[in-house]
């Protein structure tokens, strides 16, 4: 039997789609790019995404292009993108950034006029719809993760059209994994364990501060170090994912290794728990939609499509850096900043830079990603701080200045 079947059967079920365990959506994402991306792809993708995905994109001996983006949600903005651009690409990736869905029928019906793959990812967006369809199926592939709504430390699975793909995944995947290790499995179980426990004794103040004092945070900064020279080199040997592996690891260090039937069992459990976990999400999200750091976008969508099951809610905030430390003494710990944009973080020696960078630029220094699950706590917090709410006013965000169609439009 393949491993992680059960695993694979839920999400096959809940999908429609065949799919394909792995220890993590970054190994996902990586199998989808080397099966149907040749070396040297170009690869369209938004620029507020998580660094990882920057490198798992190398590693995949891709060139990430990046792509104009709605001042809204940090999405593609597909209307922007020049048609010299859209000539040009290879593929192109999707980010749902927060669980707020891509422009993904518009992105769907240009990769099929231009005969490319759409590969989604769906990290952050294991339970939104678009016209009544789960995001993850509209394109040739789509990458999941189990760390995020059902707050695992690891797991992750590829949606794929048919089962011959996935057996010919499958043994990609197989490849790639490393031995597991008995400290791994404990390691992946307990974290999760450790993580409530901090939160449940209001203790994430303490061993947050002393976590940063001891230098034990594999970032210092919103972005891991760059490490060029060394990155220049690590070039050579793309696609590789072995060469890549000191960036693709950050904060995920076993994102490869084979789960044993501990690691498993327990992740069965928490899928079991996920539709809970989504209802949960929705009500915060209709909690925090509302209040004044909500952008108009995320209003609007929310009465044409009611509250989305976000992983993280983009609240738009003045004096986003400062704020971020303040809210640490309120206990919580915001994550998920994805600041500077990355052709500002890694330059045109590695990606192709975006014709119109302001957007993506005034989101990511102003949005605070909020847990729809602390939405009580944060709009508390958010109150006694006096915070000010964020809009844009720069010229790009003219144009940008009506809110989007409802989902995926």
């Amino acid at each position: 039997m393949p491993y992680g079947s059960r695993l694979a059967a839920t999400m096959t079920r809940r999908l429609g789609r065949e799919c394909v365990y792995t220890p993590s959506a970054r190994l996902a994402l990586y199998l989808a790019l080397r099966r149907w991306c040749r070396p040297g792809a170009r690869v369209l993708m938004s620029p507020v995404n998580d660094d990882v995905i920057l490198f798992v994109v190398l590693a995949a001996g891709c060139r990430p292009v990046q792509a104009p983006v709605s001042v809204w949600d940090g999405n593609i903005d597909p209307a922007a993108v020049p048609e010299s651009t859209w000539r040009n690409i290879d593929a192109v990736l999707t980010t749902n950034l927060y669980g707020i869905p891509d422009r993904v029928l518009e992105l769907r019906r240009r990769c099929e006029q231009l005969g490319i793959p759409l590969i989604e990812d769906a990290a952050h967006a294991i339970g939104t719809h678009v016209d009544g369809q789960p995001v993850g199926t509209f394109g040739t592939a789509a990458a999941f993760s189990l760390s995020k709504h059902v707050a695992a430390t690891a797991g992750g699975f590829l949606a794929v059209e048919d089962a011959r793909t996935r057996r010919e995944l499958e043994l990609l995947r197989d490849d790639l994994l490393t031995p597991r290790r008995l400290r791994d499995d404990l390691n992946v179980t307990l974290r999760p364990l450790a993580r409530s426990t901090v939160r449940t004794l209001h203790l994430v103040r303490p061993v947050w501060r002393t976590m940063q004092r001891l230098g034990l945070l594999e970032r210092d900064e919103f972005r891991m170090a760059l490490h060029a020279p060394r990155l220049t080199a690590s070039a050579r040997s793309a696609p590789s994912l072995t060469a890549y592996e000191p960036w693709v690891r950050v904060d995920l260090h076993g994102f490869r290794v084979r789960h044993g039937a501990l690691v498993r069992g327990q992740l069965n459990l928490r899928m079991s728990r996920l539709d809970d976990d989504l209802t949960r999400r929705r009500a915060g999200v209709a909690l925090l939609t509302g209040t004044a750091w909500a952008s108009a976008a995320l209003r609007e969508r929310a009465v044409h499509d009611g509250p989305l099951p976000l992983f993280r809610v983009p609240l738009l905030v003045q004096d986003r850096d400062t704020l971020l430390e303040r809210l640490v003494d309120h206990g919580m710990v915001c994550g998920y900043v994805y600041d500077p944009p990355l052709d500002d973080y890694a330059g045109a020696e590695f990606v192709e830079p975006s014709p119109d960078p302001s957007a993506a630029r005034w989101f990511a220094s102003h949005v605070l990603p909020a847990d729809p699950l602390l939405a009580r706590r944060m709009t508390g917090a958010l109150t006694r701080e006096r915070v000010a709410a964020a809009r844009p006013s720069f010229p790009a965000a003219v144009k940008d200045a009506t809110p989007p169609a409802p989902l995926g439009q």
